[in-house]
């Protein structure tokens, strides 16, 4: 008995194969030289039955499977064998005398994996628009300690405060505010 995702078939017979590729050039003498050897991924055959109660229900198993293949829809397989992140690469049905309720079948799945992208969306600021925002209340004015390069813009950009209030608030020009001061910006 073996699983493919949530899909019971009596398994008769199961292989899997490893293989790799080489590069290989001649030479004058000797054996050729290889230069790389390339992994490929791990192939699966199970060859089996499907049998239920009745020929329909064996059709709607094999339906199902033939679905997951059509959609390359990633499954994992239980039996001997145990195979995740595998797709269907060939599934097929043979009908005979022998199964009544049933058909055998073979299937063949590669092993995959899903390149990531290495993009990292980046965190964005919100932005602060020349509106008028609601006011909280808060418990008493903020300051900022005044650094070489900080403007009334700046702090209009980073805490929200109008420029003009800020202005009204600090007294010092526009170009001329001293560095290490306290500015009350909100």
């Amino acid at each position: 008995m073996a699983r493919i995702d949530k899909y019971k078939i009596d398994n008769m017979q199961e292989s899997t194969a490893n293989s790799v590729t080489t590069t290989s050039y001649p030479v004058e003498k000797g054996f050729p030289i290889t230069d790389s050897v390339q992994l490929q991924p791990k192939t699966y055959s199970v060859s089996g039955r499907i049998v239920r109660k009745s020929e329909k229900e064996a059709e709607t198993v094999a339906t199902a499977i033939e679905n997951l293949q059509n959609k390359g829809k990633m499954v994992k397989y239980v039996g001997r064998i145990k195979a995740s992140d595998v797709l269907i690469t060939n599934f097929s049905r043979n009908y005979d005398s022998t199964i009544a309720n049933g058909f055998s079948m073979s299937l063949e799945m590669q092993q995959i994996r899903i390149a990531k992208t290495p993009f990292v969306k980046k965190k964005t600021k919100k932005k602060v628009s020349g509106k008028k925002s609601v006011k909280k209340k808060s418990d008493g004015p903020v300051y900022h300690k005044v650094k070489k390069g900080d403007t009334y813009w700046g702090c209009w950009k980073k805490y929200g405060t109008p420029i003009d209030t800020l202005r009204k608030w600090n007294k010092y020009p526009d170009r001329r505010i001293p560095i290490g001061v306290k500015l009350r910006v909100k």
